[in-house]
């Protein structure tokens, strides 16, 4: 245990009574690089440390109250030796955070811990519900059986690299009940599709789920090093580009059988005229459109970054209309009934709107997005302005997805020269 160090001035509440009143406070060394401050103040006295991290610099703090009205709890009021105490736990605990060490806990700190944090963590940043059930549900059947019983400061190159590619070598997981037997879907693992798309969905848990909450764990000095998780190297070459889109004729035959009674029509002209998520249009307000400047402003993405659809003329008069026909209701787009749209409302009416347009295979409210990207690059739109309408940061998962789409000059110039052998 530290010895309480001894002061004359500031060990008893009767000789602080004879000091003065000033702005500087009081200082008394207690261990190299750290000082317990009294700051003397007409209506009793405050303990503060004062301590040196490093870059020339020293920190102060608050510790608490001094006895000096009133008697110590060693909680919110302190006596001359409680505030030493105090002052060198908050010396110990600035400098652990200062060095990347982590904060020292009443027993080991398991992974199924660190997904419990992360998870809180996502609620408490008010991310889509929808996405926290679904990571929690790749932890509870990839992530925690073989992980989580594991001390994150234990964890492994080899351990985590031999759990992703078990992951990928295992076959798609079907739903099953709480409980019961799991069940998989009968594939060819042979198939170099299988194959790719096994490893994509490795990455996926890897990468979306049990790296971040890793990651979370060592920012909050769980653990001292992200070494061991960063020397994981996914699966290279795995990710393929979700071109399924509508072609024109298509969307129109969409938009002529959407309308169930459920004025589901309006939101999938919404996605078709902006490209924005199902959760976006569901939250739009009539205030959001912008006629003058021919936008709608997203204020809650997936990015969490507010961001405005620029609309053609086309969208603009369709938004329009939407405005005029909410009147004074909340939201921009609403049931028949007049109740606002659900989460995931929207799968069951857009299959079988498919299904009576004859769109084979079937499209989710998601391909809306896409086919707006997919006609946007084959219009030459430059796919800097498709990703920022989209609300991605850059243009990376669009050059992905549709930019074997765009026309480009080499394409344009070797389609014109390219030699023609009339044949046949």
């Amino acid at each position: 245990m530290a010895r309480t160090v001894l002061d004359s001035q500031l060990d008893s509440r009767t000789a602080r009574a004879r000091l003065q009143t000033r702005v500087q406070p009081y200082f008394r060394a207690i261990d190299p690089g750290l000082h317990l401050a009294y700051r003397c103040n007409t209506t009793g006295g405050t303990w503060n440390v004062r301590m040196y991290l490093g870059g020339g610099k020293y920190q102060m703090a608050l510790l608490g109250t001094a006895d000096d009205l009133g008697d110590a709890d060693g909680a919110a009021v302190l006596n001359f030796s409680q505030a030493q105490a105090g002052a060198r736990a908050r010396y110990a605990q600035a400098t652990r955070a200062a060095n990347g060490l982590p904060e020292p806990t009443a027993g080991p700190y398991l992974v199924d811990q660190a997904l419990d944090d992360y998870f809180t963590w996502l609620e408490g940043e008010g991310r889509s519900e929808k996405n926290i059930a679904d990571a929690r549900a790749k932890a509870a059947t990839h992530i925690r059986p073989k992980l989580g019983h594991v001390r994150v400061d234990r964890l492994t190159s080899k351990q985590i690299s031999d759990w992703l590619h078990a992951l990928a070598k295992a076959p798609p997981r079907l739903r099953s009940k709480p409980g019961k037997k799991p069940r998989y879907r009968d594939v060819d693992m042979s198939d170099p599709e299988v194959k790719r798309a096994r490893r994509s969905s490795a990455n996926k848990v890897f990468g979306g789920v049990l790296k971040p909450a890793l990651n979370k764990a060592w920012r909050d000095h769980k653990v001292a090093s992200d070494e061991t998780w960063r020397r994981v190297k996914p699966f290279g070459n795995v990710t393929a580009s979700r071109a399924h889109y509508l072609q024109i004729e298509e969307c129109r035959r969409l938009l002529n059988t959407a309308n169930d009674g459920d004025d589901f029509r309006d939101v999938v002209e919404a996605g078709l005229h902006s490209g924005a998520r199902w959760s976006e249009l569901c939250r739009l307000k009539p205030r959001d459109f912008n006629r003058d400047a021919g936008t709608i402003a997203v204020h809650l993405s997936k990015s969490r970054k507010a961001r405005h659809i620029i609309l053609n003329e086309e969208g603009v008069h369709f938004f329009a209309q939407a405005v005029a026909r909410a009147h004074n209701r909340e939201f921009l787009f609403v049931r028949a009934d007049g109740e606002p749209w659900g989460t995931s409302w929207q799968i069951r009416l857009m299959k079988a709107a498919c299904e009576r347009a004859r769109i084979k295979p079937a499209i989710g409210f998601h391909g809306l997005r896409h086919t707006w990207a997919s006609h946007a690059a084959m219009n030459g739109m430059p796919l800097l302005l498709v990703a920022r309408n989209l609300g991605h940061r850059d243009t990376r998962m669009v050059e992905l997805h549709y930019g074997h789409l765009a026309p480009d000059y080499a394409s344009q110039e070797i389609r014109r020269a390219a030699p023609r052998f009339a044949m046949g």
